[in-house]
């Protein structure tokens, strides 16, 4: 299954016959990897803090996760560089989250496959469950972990990575995923009671690219992107025309800042809507396809989920603690 995913993927990315994203690069030759003398605690990479999040929670003392990119770097439009590769090249397990979110690191991950075990996060999540934007030329929608159910789905996909390269741990990686677990049902189920004391006829949510189709999916709110799925779209003075519309129509009072994502087009939007008369405010930065910063609650993924169903509740008139489930958010 991973040399044919290998195959698979190479095309993908440097051909284009086959758009679908939905496992792991690893090869016959981390069969190899795996079996070397582990040191502990294991170097991970990781490739964006969601990624690396993840992987540390299941990981627990036994792994040292580097991550690639930092706070506030667009993983779509990022590029491996020298030091990335080397980040990849001292680990001896590799995660990404997959589904094309790192389009630009194709060729690494996939050179870096035929040494090493390389594991997409999303591997096991059915397709079924997936959404396909019909303006996306045939690819998923990457930004799976705006919903926390779907997202807790990919923890047994690093605990049986790791299992696989340090068996003799596997009864820990599987500890640490079942509490993991439960942490993300309390994180979903505060996203499911804030949103929803949202008034129904304010749970528009616009920001600034269509990273929340899942978010409004799973918590029941009608979300708009100016750019689509990727920062690498433009958006159009047409588009922003009619979101400007449907803001004065509907008498939207707040929009939404990302924090990996120029604000250029959320100003276009509040200056459209200021010339028809009607004003609006950012309701917040939210954190779409970067957490905060590292240390920081909102440097992890349960702080970061959190500051985004805060944020946009309290924004859009709905019930949510100041501080957010936690007590903690800074922001």
């Amino acid at each position: 299954m991973r040399r044919l995913f290998a195959f698979t993927l190479f095309l993908s990315f440097l051909v284009g016959c086959q758009p679908k994203e939905t496992s792991s690069t690893g090869n016959a030759s981390n069969q190899q990897s795996a079996k070397k003398q582990l040191n502990y605690p294991i170097p991970v990479a990781a490739t964006v803090g969601m990624v690396a999040d993840l992987v540390t929670n299941v990981g627990g003392e036994n792994v040292a996760v580097t991550q690639i990119m930092g706070s506030g770097v667009d993983p779509h439009m990022h590029k491996a560089s020298r030091d990335d590769v080397q980040m990849i090249m001292n680990a001896d397990i590799v995660f990404y989250s997959g589904l094309m979110l790192e389009g630009k690191m194709a060729d690494t991950l996939i050179k870096v496959s035929r040494n090493k075990p390389v594991f997409a996060v999303t591997e096991l999540i059915d397709q079924k469950s997936l959404l396909e934007p019909e303006d996306f030329n045939g690819h998923y929608d990457p930004h799976l972990w705006m919903d926390v159910a779907a997202w807790s789905l990919c923890v047994d996909a690093v605990k049986d990575a790791l299992a696989e390269l340090d068996p003799k741990h596997a009864d820990i990686y599987q500890n640490n995923a079942t509490v993991y677990k439960k942490q993300l049902e309390k994180l979903h189920e505060y996203g499911l009671k804030t949103t929803k004391s949202i008034p129904e006829d304010s749970r528009i949510l616009i920001t600034s690219h269509d990273a929340f189709n899942y978010f409004g999916r799973a918590y029941g709110l009608n979300v708009q992107g100016i750019q689509g799925i990727s920062t690498e779209s433009e958006a159009g003075l047409k588009r922003i025309n009619e979101l400007v519309d449907m803001l004065v129509k509907k008498n939207i009072k707040a929009v939404f800042v990302e924090s990996s994502v120029s604000k250029k087009n959320i100003t276009a939007l509040i200056d459209g809507a200021k010339a028809q008369g009607h004003k609006i405010k950012i309701g917040g930065e939210l954190f779409s396809d970067a957490m905060g910063e590292a240390g920081t609650y909102e440097g992890t993924y349960v702080g970061m989920l959190d500051h985004n169903f805060t944020i946009v509740t309290r924004a859009l008139g709905g019930n949510a603690p100041e501080k957010g489930m936690q007590g903690k958010l800074s922001h």
